[in-house]
C-alpha cells in the first residue's frame, strides 16, 4: 500500500506543480426527471416535488456564488443539474453569464445531450462531464436504470465532433471492488477522458446505501489511476465528517479537491483543519477557506448583490 502511495506521489510530482484548488461544483437545482440513481439525494426527493421549478435555484444565487467563488480562488468544477430542471435556453443563459464571470470555459454536467443541442452552448463550454458513477457496468445497470452507458457515450462522440473535452464521475462505495479497476482503464482511454472527479459515497437518508468506504480503499482507486495515467486531471472529494481524507487523497495523486461544504464552515475549525491537510501533503493551496474576500458589488444587478450579502453574512457568521 505505502509502495502504491509513494508511486503515485512521484507521478504527480514529475507531471505537475505542487499547488492545489479547491473546485465547486455549481448546483443548480435538487429535481432530477430521472430520479431513480440509488445513492442519490434527489432520488429521494422526487416524489415530494410537485412543481420542479421551484426545486431550483434562482439566477441571483447562482451568479452571486459565481462570484464569490472567483473571488475565493475557488474553482467552478462544473455546471450541474438534474435531468430536466431547465430548458436548454435557460441552461445556455446561465452557463453563459458564468463564464463571463470567471472568464473561464465551462464544464457541463446536466445529463446527456444530443450534438444539436450540445453545440449551442459553444464558445462557451470547454468540455461534457459524462455520469460514470459506478465502474461495474453489470452493478451500474441496477444502481442508474435511467441513465445507460450507451447514451453517455453518444455524448461523448458529439463531443469529438465538436472539439470538446470529456470527462467522467465516479462515486467509491457502490460496491465495486479494485478488479474493476480494468474498466475504468479500458474506458478511459476508450473515449480520451481528460479529467474525472473521484467521490466517497456519502450516503444519503432514505436511499439503500448505509455506509461510507475506508480511505484506504478510496485511495487506492487514485492511485491506480494516476499512475496508469499521468497527466490525466484527478479531482477527489470527501465530506466534512472525513477531513483527514484529503491530505491522503492529494499524496494518491489528487491534482485538486471538492466536496468540502465550504459555505457552511467558512472560517470554522473544519475549514482550517482542510486547508491544514492541504499543507499536510505539501501542497500550496491556491484558494481560501479562511479569508474573507473583499468585493465591489458596485455594479451588480441588485437582486445578486443581496445574494452576495447574504452568503457573505452566512459566512461571517461561521468564521
Amino acid at each position: 500500500m505505502e509502495a502504491l502511495i509513494k508511486q503515485a506521489s512521484n507521478v504527480y510530482k514529475e507531471n505537475f506543480k505542487q499547488e492545489c484548488v479547491f473546485e465547486r461544483a455549481l448546483f443548480l437545482s435538487w429535481y432530477c426527471s430521472k430520479g431513480d440513481c440509488k445513492f442519490c439525494y434527489m432520488s429521494t426527493q422526487k416524489a415530494l416535488i410537485k412543481n420542479p421549478k421551484k426545486a431550483r435555484r434562482n439566477m441571483a444565487s447562482i451568479l452571486a456564488e459565481t462570484i464569490i467563488s472567483k473571488a475565493c480562488g475557488w474553482q467552478i468544477e462544473f455546471i450541474s443539474g438534474g435531468y430536466e430542471s431547465f430548458s436548454i435556453e435557460e441552461l445556455q443563459t446561465i452557463v453563459k453569464n458564468v463564464k463571463l464571470i470567471t472568464g473561464k470555459k465551462q464544464w457541463l454536467n446536466i445529463g446527456t445531450l444530443a450534438q444539436n443541442k450540445l453545440s449551442g452552448f459553444l464558445p462557451d463550454i470547454q468540455g461534457y462531464i459524462g455520469t460514470l458513477e459506478c465502474v461495474n457496468p453489470t452493478l451500474r445497470e441496477r444502481i442508474c436504470p435511467s441513465k445507460p452507458l450507451d447514451e453517455i457515450e453518444k455524448t461523448f462522440v458529439a463531443c469529438d465532433k465538436l472539439g470538446l473535452k470529456k470527462g467522467v464521475t465516479v462515486i467509491i462505495g457502490l460496491g465495486e471492488t479494485l478488479d474493476d479497476f480494468d474498466f475504468l482503464k479500458q474506458y478511459i482511454k476508450k473515449y480520451n477522458i481528460a479529467r474525472i472527479t473521484f467521490y466517497s459515497l456519502n450516503p444519503q437518508k432514505g436511499t439503500i446505501f448505509t455506509k461510507s468506504p475506508n480511505i484506504n480503499y478510496y485511495e487506492k482507486w487514485i492511485a491506480k489511476t494516476r499512475i496508469e495515467f499521468p497527466k490525466i486531471h484527478i479531482v477527489a472529494g470527501a465530506w466534512h465528517d472525513k477531513i483527514d481524507y484529503y491530505s491522503r487523497l492529494l499524496l494518491a495523486g489528487a491534482n485538486n479537491i471538492t466536496k468540502f461544504p465550504v459555505l457552511k464552515f467558512f472560517g470554522t475549525k473544519e475549514a482550517k483543519a482542510v486547508e491544514n491537510q492541504i499543507k499536510l501533503a505539501g501542497r500550496k493551496f491556491n484558494s481560501t477557506f479562511t479569508k474573507m474576500p473583499v468585493l465591489d458589488l458596485n455594479g451588480l444587478d441588485s437582486d445578486v448583490a443581496e445574494k452576495v450579502k447574504q452568503y457573505f453574512k452566512k459566512m461571517h457568521v461561521c468564521a
